[in-house]
């Protein structure tokens, strides 16, 4: 399959994203090495997402993929789809990304995602 299904953008220097990630992609690295996921640091390609009208500060403040298809997806939707892809994860996926769930899912995700961009920024991690 040419190219990645899954690109997901993140911010490397949050410490708590940064540590997320990192042990997210040790437990991928079989779909890492056959290109069906790949984690960017949105601060090496800052205008990365600019063509979706995502910032690098909509980045650092949730995270951000594109999918096989082009799409963008934001928030609680990326660790959604990374669930997906993780073996032993796909619970969590159905249990956080059904119907009825996902609304809130997203805004609990949206809050914290808040809080940790606030704490970011106050501690001058750009």
């Amino acid at each position: 399959m040419p190219g990645h299904t899954l690109i997901v953008w993140y911010n490397t220097r949050c410490p708590v994203c940064d540590a997320g990630i990192d042990w997210q992609r040790n437990k991928l690295l079989a779909a890492v090495r056959a290109g069906t996921i790949s984690f960017k640091d949105i601060n090496d390609q800052p205008d990365a997402l600019a063509s979706y009208g995502a910032s690098v500060d909509d980045v650092r403040r949730r995270l951000h993929a594109t999918d096989e298809a082009g799409r963008l997806i934001v928030g609680a939707d990326v660790a959604i789809a990374i669930w997906r892809l993780t073996q032993g994860e796909g619970w969590l996926a159905t249990l956080l990304g059904n119907r009825v769930v996902l609304p809130m899912t997203r805004f609990a995700y949206d809050r914290f995602a808040d809080v940790l961009f606030a704490w970011n920024k106050r501690n001058g991690r750009w």
